[in-house]
């Protein structure tokens, strides 16, 4: 069709159902997106662009100028899109119905990516098996879930969860492939996988994380330390310690982890912390002898200093900390409890 044409002759029927089968074909091709926004670059003689539902371009045609029409991209609840259309006005009428099919292309890319998830499953089988071998690349592991939120146990909510986890894991793939970071996506035993070439974890981890939250919401991402050859199995171990450091959201790299998280986060270190909170509770102080303990903790220069940071004199300081030793029963200057204090403050 000529870009001049004018889209009250293409609403004549003929017309009409040639459009239509155009459009069909496009979101049904091998690249959809791809397709899609030639056609309609042709079409209208205007631009079109679409993006991932994390910013990244996806697929662009034609020329972006003038008045611009942007549609977001949306399956129930999940974003998977955006297209930006730049045509003459009297182009504009074709614009939901350009976004419908827009949002078919995504579906499409996002099927032909859960197969090649499922190939990523198989593959890293055969890695961690010895039958299959990476080469001398250096690369990481990152695994990521949705939450600490407990999941139902029940077929429709095992089945949601599958899919919420495909859905992060198609998420993960599309960022990385659009960053150049060509790897492998699955999902791996309850949780989202990635495997990557990598120089720089730390800078990759944080932009992964931010395209997963930006797409998906309230997710946790941990990242493994780089690695070569034989080394997929350690990743691994290290993805999951680093991912169990996470609290409800967030980003952990194996190398910036601190190796105590681990043991702060259990539910031994939170019953000491209860403990410890209410004999603290018991001098009716507004939490101020508390909230002086903690900064201790912390502090290693000289307790006037610590008075300082306050805007309290040295003697009231000493004050406070007499009091939390006759509450907890014990003395600040017994290793035992320190130790303590740190599992079950140093959390927070």
């Amino acid at each position: 069709m000529p870009a001049s044409a004018d889209l009250s002759v293409l609403l004549s029927q003929p017309a009409l159902l040639k459009l239509l089968s155009e459009l069909r074909g496009a979101a049904s091709a091998a690249q959809p997106e791809r397709e899609l926004v030639g056609l309609l670059a042709r079409l209208t003689g205007g631009g079109a662009e679409i993006r991932a539902s994390w910013g990244a371009v996806v697929a662009s045609a034609g020329e972006a100028a003038g008045c611009a029409q942007t549609f977001r991209l949306q399956q129930g609840r999940r974003h998977v899109g955006r297209l930006t259309l730049w045509v003459a006005p009297e182009w504009a009428a074709l614009g939901p119905l350009a976004a419908e099919y827009a949002l078919l292309s995504r579906l499409q890319s996002a099927a032909a990516g859960s197969a090649r998830r499922r190939v990523g499953e198989r593959t890293l089988s055969a890695l961690l098996s010895g039958e299959a071998h990476l080469g001398d690349e250096t690369f990481v592991v990152a695994l990521a879930d949705l939450g600490t939120g407990a999941t139902g146990r029940g077929a429709r909510a095992q089945a949601a969860q599958a899919y919420a986890l495909d859905v992060l894991a198609e998420v993960g793939e599309g960022y990385l492939l659009g960053s150049g970071l060509n790897g492998l996506a699955t999902v791996w035993q309850g949780r989202a996988l990635w495997w990557w070439p990598s120089e720089h974890p730390v800078q990759e981890g944080a932009s992964l994380f931010a395209a997963l939250r930006e797409s998906v919401g309230g997710v946790r991402l941990g990242v493994s330390e780089r690695h070569r050859g034989e080394g997929l199995a350690a990743a691994l171990d290290e993805a999951r310690q680093a991912l169990g450091a996470v609290g409800s959201s967030g980003v952990q790299v194996f190398q910036n982890l601190d190796p105590l998280t681990p043991l702060l986060r259990t539910e031994a270190a939170a019953q000491l912390r209860a403990q410890l909170r209410a004999r603290l509770a018991t001098l009716q102080d507004a939490g101020k002898v508390e909230t002086t303990l903690r900064l201790y903790l912390t502090h290693t220069g000289p307790l006037t200093a610590l008075a300082g940071a306050q805007h309290i004199h040295v003697n009231t300081l000493r004050y406070r900390l007499k009091r939390a030793e006759d509450a907890l029963g014990a003395s600040l200057t017994d290793p035992a409890t320190l130790a303590r204090l740190y599992l079950a403050f140093g959390v927070e």
